[in-house]
């Protein structure tokens, strides 16, 4: 049986290999395996797992990949994790039971009040008598409320924590400092890659300066529109993340220099030249890049540590500017 699972499995790769055409070989033979690897799981997850269960899984799979944006994912292992894994779909089926067990108590508290309007009819009025009924109901009602919210609690702090897991940032929707690292390391860890690769760390001017005048949701607009800037206008190589405040990193591979320098002032231009308007106030945004290039043996930390140097050098001299470490 196990083996008509990964027949069904292998079936559907001509349609990934399609959607992702334009992704390194490399990358394209670990999703597979990650793909491969998470299926297995899922049938030994089943106790009774059925050719219907993998069919699903993989037809839902497809949908991902044929809608997926190849430019807002970064490093695959990760993302095919994220795609595959169940904790949502158990945080659902969790509500659910939750929903189901508390609907049934529900109905059982009803059935109590018919019981007790009924036995009211049948006998003289005895108020007492219907006073203890009543609180006991009220009791058991409350305490079913009770239940139901800390599971509501529990399972909003479960999505919290996949969120925060996740690897984008829940305010740009661009990907995060966590997505970030996982593919630096990724990159780093290969012995050498056959093209440059440019990291820019950028830092919006005067951020403080804004949220204080206009309003810390005029600053969380602020971010929405640059990184909504950086998305379109780079590539669909090219990688955008949310370092951190009002920072971004960007990866552009496979320029040399000078596109290097050519592109980043082309953003520093239409950032500086695309002012947002936020409760009919112009605010005007700048910011300062300080750019790398990969290096042989070079850690995460090398390459960030070069940028932001760079990127200290560009505020120093003025703001609005790229310097290069290059």
């Amino acid at each position: 049986m196990r083996q008509s699972f990964i027949y069904a499995f292998i079936s559907i790769i001509p349609t990934i290999f399609y959607t992702w055409i334009y992704m390194q070989k490399d990358e394209l033979i670990t999703l597979v395996n990650q793909m491969h690897k998470q299926l297995l799981k899922n049938i030994a997850i089943e106790k009774n797992a059925t050719k219907e269960q993998v069919a699903n899984f993989l037809v839902e799979s497809a949908t991902i990949f044929k809608e997926l944006d190849t430019a807002e994912t970064t490093n695959i292992k990760a993302f095919a994790e994220s795609v595959f894994h169940d904790a949502y779909q158990e945080i659902a089926h969790q509500s659910l039971q939750s929903y189901a067990t508390t609907s049934n108590n529900i109905e059982k508290l009803v059935s109590m009040h018919e019981e007790t309007f009924i036995e009211c009819q049948n006998e003289q009025i005895d108020l007492p008598l219907i006073a203890e009924k009543f609180n006991k109901i009220q009791e058991h009602m409350t305490e079913e409320v009770n239940k139901a919210n800390s599971i509501i609690s529990q399972l909003m702090n479960q999505i919290k924590t996949l969120e925060e897991k996740s690897s984008l940032d829940p305010l740009t929707k661009i990907l995060n400092r966590g997505a970030l690292t996982s593919y630096l390391e990724d990159i780093c860890a290969r012995p050498d890659i056959p093209y440059s690769l440019h990291l820019l760390m950028l830092d919006i001017d005067d951020f403080k300066k804004i949220n204080d005048t206009y309003g810390h949701i005029a600053g969380d607009k602020v971010l929405i529109f640059l990184a909504n800037i950086l998305r379109k206008t780079l590539r669909d190589g090219d990688k955008v993340f949310r370092y951190g405040g009002e920072e971004f990193v960007i990866i552009l591979n496979r320029i040399d220099d000078e596109q290097c320098k050519k592109i980043t002032k082309r953003l520093i231009e239409l950032i500086r030249n695309n002012n947002l308007i936020y409760k009919g106030d112009k605010i005007d945004v700048t910011m300062s890049v300080g750019s790398t290039k990969y290096k042989k043996l070079d850690t995460p930390e090398t390459l960030l540590a070069r940028a932001d140097k760079a990127l200290y050098k560009a505020k120093s001299n003025g703001k609005n500017q790229m310097v290069s470490e290059v």
